[in-house]
């Protein structure tokens, strides 16, 4: 018999609605700070309602930026993080399939060793091998450029152990049917295999989106042409500057803000059901 205990629901409810709150408050704080005149934000106070400069600082913003402090438009910079972002998740997807696939569908000698030695990656990130990546990146002379944006960070070993591991789960029978009909393996890897790993995708798709697009010391690394900056390295350059203009600074958080919020929200369904699924 299931109790129905009124006071434990009302905890809940609150926690939860607590919960909410601290998370969305920064965000209302940024939100109000982007619509207040210049030297609101100066006086030590700041308003908990909307100003009226809001539509005059995001148009700034996006048209214009703050040159005195080395950061172009924050259309520009949007631009260049969003084509970064899909390059990195594009990319990784796209890699991570098809070494998955191989892995798991293919009979090869040293199989397992490259399988341990892709993931034996999770231990380098960027920031260890740094050094190396970007001596590569220049001698290639991608610097200042979105390929060297995004080709050193597609590979991705945690999306090829979790594609591996669900790989593993389909069963042998859809393979041998496949096998009968006549299909290959790329047709079987594009009529059976993407289909059932939707899902899946669609999770990593956000996750990748995101690490992507908050990706901060590698472009601040090899990007010196404000032409290719990101809106991260623009948010940092404007901070620093000895006269900060927070206004702007936080019409510019609010819009970097945006991109990947749109996509958890069109992308919620499969997102969680991708990180909830455990079984076809």
């Amino acid at each position: 018999m299931v109790e129905n205990r009124p006071w434990a629901n009302l905890l809940a409810h609150l926690t939860l609605i607590l919960g909410v709150a601290v998370v969305v408050f920064p965000v209302y704080v940024a939100l109000v700070a982007s619509t207040q005149a210049p030297g609101d934000l100066l006086r030590g106070t700041l308003p908990m309602l909307p100003g009226s400069h809001g539509l005059e600082n995001y148009t700034r913003m996006w048209q214009s930026g703050v040159s005195n402090a080395g950061a172009p438009p924050a259309g520009t910079m949007l631009w260049n993080s969003f084509v970064m972002a899909m390059a990195i998740t594009l990319g990784k997807l796209s890699i991570s399939l098809l070494s998955a696939f191989a892995i798991v569908y293919f009979r090869f000698r040293f199989r397992m060793l490259f399988f341990w030695l892709i993931f034996i990656t999770l231990m380098l990130p960027v920031e260890v091998r740094i050094i190396p990546t970007f001596q590569v990146v220049a001698d290639l002379k991608m610097l200042n450029s979105f390929a060297g944006l995004s080709i050193p960070l597609i590979a991705s070993a945690t999306a090829t152990f979790l594609f591996r591991q669900f790989f593993m789960t389909i069963p042998e029978e859809m393979l041998e049917a496949a096998r009968v009909d006549g299909a290959g393996p790329l047709k079987f890897f594009k009529d059976i295999l993407m289909p059932l790993s939707i899902t899946n995708i669609a999770a990593l798709f956000v996750i990748m989106f995101i690490y992507g697009w908050n990706q901060y010391l590698w472009p601040l690394l090899i990007t010196t042409n404000p032409d290719y900056y990101t809106i991260v390295m623009g948010i940092q350059r404007m901070t620093s500057d000895e006269n900060p203009q927070w206004h702007l600074i936080m019409a510019a958080v609010v819009m970097a803000a945006l991109p990947p919020v749109l996509v958890i929200l069109f992308m919620q369904r499969l997102f969680v059901k991708g990180l909830t699924e455990t079984e076809k």
